[in-house]
């Protein structure tokens, strides 16, 4: 499926692989040699009831200090049922890592047939942010809890972002007539300020901030900066759509 460079959030939910509802297939059969249970239906129900109540006890509690029992009590398995899907608290870090670093190198390609730089960038940044908005939760446990990683899956984390932020940077270097500077630490910035939408929720849920009304303030602000013209999506909408918890 293709989408012009404008596209917005809800075009992006229809065509993008991973979502909020086949994340537990994407999971179930990627580690399908770990998990013992074999029964489909109910493997995927208490993926969904573990990784859940993994994001709320380590918003609670912090996943350091957080338990197998803990996990336990709070998904209703058994210690025996727990087991059935994850070894250690280490693995299901593996686990969460894996789907940030899958879902961000394999980005769906909604850039690619666009010709201009600009527009490749606009797509990159509002795919970026969107896919960070469908699968929050994980942006945020491994931007929060990384540090809890073992050392090969820290590497990999930092090498997701490195990833992007290449591809951004070698985005902007394409870019004729931009401003004199490193294109590698304005790809930075743009991370940043993709990564304030998902760690700092809170403040744009308080201000009733719309996924497409932050997507078009970044675009408009790099494209400011790049000195670049052309239309974005919502410049002329009325703002404060309701963001949905």
């Amino acid at each position: 499926m293709h989408l012009s460079t404008h596209f917005n959030f809800e075009q992006f939910q229809k065509m993008t692989p991973l979502n909020g509802d086949t994340i537990w297939s994407y999971i179930l059969d990627r580690h399908a040699e770990r998990i013992g249970v074999k029964r489909r239906k109910p493997a995927l129900e208490n993926l969904e009831r573990i990784f859940g109540a993994t994001f709320r006890l380590a918003n609670d509690v912090g996943f350091r200090a957080m338990s197998l029992r803990d996990l336990c009590r709070e998904t209703g398995l058994s210690m025996g049922g727990l087991y059935g899907y994850i070894a250690s608290k280490d693995q299901l870090a593996e686990m969460i890592e894996d789907v940030v670093r899958h879902a961000t190198q394999d980005m769906p390609p909604v850039f690619s047939q666009a010709s201009a730089p600009q527009d490749r960038l606009e797509a990159l940044i509002r795919a970026s942010i969107y896919l960070s908005e469908i699968l929050q939760p994980w942006f945020y446990f491994v931007f929060m809890d990384s540090r809890v990683l073992q050392v090969e899956q820290r590497s990999m984390a930092k090498n997701s972002e490195l990833h992007l932020q290449t591809l951004i940077a070698a985005t902007i270097q394409e870019i004729d007539g931009r401003p004199a500077g490193d294109a590698t630490l304005l790809a930075a910035h743009c991370l940043a300020l993709f990564q304030d939408w998902y760690v700092k929720r809170w403040k744009y849920r308080a201000a009733k901030v719309h996924v497409d009304d932050f997507a078009d303030s970044v675009v408009r602000v790099v494209r400011g900066y790049l000195r670049v013209d052309g239309g974005v999506a919502g410049a002329g909408r009325e703002p404060a759509r309701t963001q949905p918890d």
